[in-house]
């Protein structure tokens, strides 16, 4: 019986990416690569997730990162979710502008692209002191419009978790203010899940 390709992936982006609040330490890409494999992909899933981190922090260093950890796969691809702390206050302002914001990922999704890499985006989760709903919003938007231009997918999840009260309470369960519980973390997968990871991942450009 023949190989299933060798599939690796890098997700770069925030503490959301990292997990920070699942006891478990998989979070929802722990989740979400534990399930691929469970339906036979041979997916090895780096996790490029750094607390407090904005798109311009990830664009600084998700490229050196993701290189060694590509080279030689037979499918590879780039997950890139941030934006949380783009909108968090200092001072009274957003850390990162909203067109510097999206500036930043299209520098992100160019280089990515250009080295063959096959990307997804997600969008930024809602939390309580960010930002207001809608300039959280207006953020996840103005990030599908970009990707939308490129052709990549994206994956929306603000307005899904923000009317969902079990979101909420699974920040309140965890109690930083922020970061939520495995409830949460399993809620992430599952939209994930559904907003096309099945359909990305099998479009993981396989070498001859």
């Amino acid at each position: 019986m023949e190989a299933a390709p060798d599939l690796r992936i890098c997700v770069a982006g925030d503490s959301f990416v990292q997990g920070v609040g699942d006891l478990s330490g998989g979070g929802w890409v722990g989740r979400l690569a534990a399930e691929s494999r469970r339906r036979g992909r041979q997916l090895t899933a780096y996790n490029l997730g750094v607390r407090l981190e904005t798109s311009a922090d990830v664009a600084e260093r998700w490229y050196g990162e993701a290189v060694p950890r590509l080279r030689h796969a037979d499918g590879t691809g780039m997950v890139f979710a941030f934006g949380v702390n783009d909108l968090a206050l200092d001072h009274g302002r957003p850390r990162v502008r909203l067109a510097d914001s999206v500036a930043n990922l299209d520098a992100i999704l160019d280089t990515a692209t250009g080295a063959r890499w096959t990307c997804l985006v997600v969008g930024p989760p809602p939390v309580p002191d960010a930002a207001s709903a809608e300039d959280a919003l207006t953020l996840e938007e103005a990030y599908a419009k970009t990707c939308a231009a490129r052709g990549v997918p994206f994956v929306p999840v603000q307005r899904a978790l923000s009317e969902d009260p079990e979101w909420w309470a699974a920040i309140e369960a965890y109690g930083d203010g922020a970061h939520c519980d495995p409830v949460g973390y399993a809620k992430l997968a599952a939209l994930i899940a559904e907003g096309g990871w099945w359909d990305w991942l099998d479009s993981l450009t396989v070498r001859a």
